[in-house]
C-alpha cells in the first residue's frame, strides 16, 4: 500500500497493517509497533515532497516480513543512542529490539527499503 509521507500517512499505514494482520489471524504484537516506527521514519526522515512511501507485508514459512520503501536512498538508517533527554531518535532501537532480523536494501535509485522480520507465530 502506498501512503503519503506525512504523520497522517504513517498513522494510516499502522492502522491498515493492524487490520491486515487481524484478517490473517496473526498477533499484532510486535508487528504493529515495528510498522509504526518504520512508517514514521519514512514519513519524516525519508520524506520527499510529492513522493509516497510504500508499506508491504507478507508471510513466508511462518515469518512475517514488513517492508517500508521510501525515496531517500541517500539516507541510510542506522540505530543511534540519543541523549537521555532527547524526544526522538529511538525508533530503530525499538525495531532492533522487537524484530528477529532487520536491515536495509538499497535501490533502485532513488529508493531504499527498510525491512524487519518477526516470527508470525509468537
Amino acid at each position: 500500500m502506498r501512503r503519503s509521507p506525512t504523520p497522517r500517512g504513517a498513522r494510516l499505514a499502522r492502522l491498515l497493517a493492524t487490520e491486515q494482520l487481524r484478517s490473517w489471524g496473526l498477533p499484532l504484537d510486535p508487528a504493529e509497533h515495528i510498522v509504526a516506527e518504520l512508517a514514521t521514519n519514512a514519513a519524516t526522515l525519508g520524506r520527499v515532497p510529492g513522493r509516497d512511501f510504500r508499506l508491504t507485508l507478507y508471510v513466508v514459512g511462518g515469518t512475517l516480513r514488513i517492508e517500508v520503501t521510501d525515496t531517500r536512498g541517500d539516507r541510510l538508517p542506522h540505530p543511534a543512542r540519543p541523549a537521555p533527554d532527547a524526544t526522538t531518535g529511538r525508533g530503530l532501537l525499538v525495531v532492533a529490539a522487537l524484530a528477529d532480523r532487520w536491515g536495509v536494501t538499497p535501490g533502485p535509485h532513488p529508493r531504499k527499503t527498510v525491512w524487519a522480520e518477526v516470527d508470525a507465530t509468537r
